[in-house]
């Protein structure tokens, strides 16, 4: 399996699409603080009312808009709990999983590496690597934007920091394994990139939580990853909130089992 992974990792280093979905994060999060400097900074305010972006009587208003807000808060409203960071991944993922059968180099593969379990334990391992690096950068990189932007918001705890992404690579990790089980099950990146859209944006789960609710049976689907991602816990507070640990780990062990018995009874 790790003769494997080094080979999917050097491959994704020398790809450029991992390089061009790091950049999509960053060029968010830029956007993102920028607008906030417009809206909340009086620096940025003189400047939105001098190009007519804001009213002085908005500016006012504007002035309450960070209260509350530090910059673990900041970062996880910009990149995971609106489902882009999800979506920006499940993409890469599917386009690097359908390759290989599209371009049929699955068949050089399984013929060496005849274990079919090592082939998806691999790409669950690289897309958790590649996964925690890019939190990793993107966290770092809103960081230095807050700085950038003057300390607009105050600084969250180390270990609020540790804890918070802990588990969000953990959550994202199995939404990445849940989108390399759709795409060695259709084989198709159509249908991956649409998974990816569908799932991490709420647009299957959050219409299907409201119908059950109707009838006080949706309880369940908070433990979804969409569902867990948008209100799991930004501080550690209790031992009831390591389940997010819990929810992380058994949605990443049934995709890959799922992901692996597609693969082993594939004719390839």
């Amino acid at each position: 399996m790790f003769n494997l992974l080094n080979m999917d990792l050097y491959r994704v280093k020398r790809s450029r699409s991992c390089y061009i979905c790091l950049g999509i994060f960053l060029i968010g999060m830029v956007v993102m603080y920028g607008l906030l400097w417009l809206m909340a900074v009086p620096e940025g305010q003189k400047i939105s009312v001098d190009i007519g972006m804001l009213t002085a009587v908005q500016v006012d208003e504007m002035s309450t808009i960070m209260d509350g807000t530090d910059s673990l808060i900041l970062f996880r409203q910009a990149s995971l709990d609106g489902g882009m960071y999800n979506i920006v991944l499940g993409v890469w993922v599917a386009l690097l999983v359908c390759s290989d059968y599209q371009s049929g180099f699955i068949k050089n593969i399984l013929a060496l590496h005849q274990n079919r379990w090592n082939y998806v334990g691999s790409r669950i391992m690289t897309v958790g690597i590649v996964n925690l690096c890019c939190l990793i950068l993107n966290l770092i990189f809103a960081l230095v934007m807050n700085r950038v932007a003057g300390d607009m918001v105050p600084y969250a705890g180390w270990e609020d920091y540790l804890f918070y992404m802990s588990w969000v690579w953990l959550l994202t990790t199995a939404f990445a394994a849940l989108i390399v089980f759709i795409c060695v099950l259709t084989r198709s990146a159509a249908a991956g990139t649409l998974a990816a859209v569908c799932f991490s944006s709420g647009a299957v789960v959050a219409p299907l939580y409201g119908i059950l609710q109707m009838f006080h049976k949706g309880g369940w689907l908070k433990h979804t990853i969409y569902f867990v991602l948008r209100e799991g816990p930004g501080q550690f507070g209790g031992m009831q909130d390591l389940t997010v640990y819990v929810t992380g780990a058994v949605f990443v062990l049934v995709y890959g089992l799922l992901a692996g018995i597609v693969v082993k009874r594939q004719n390839i």
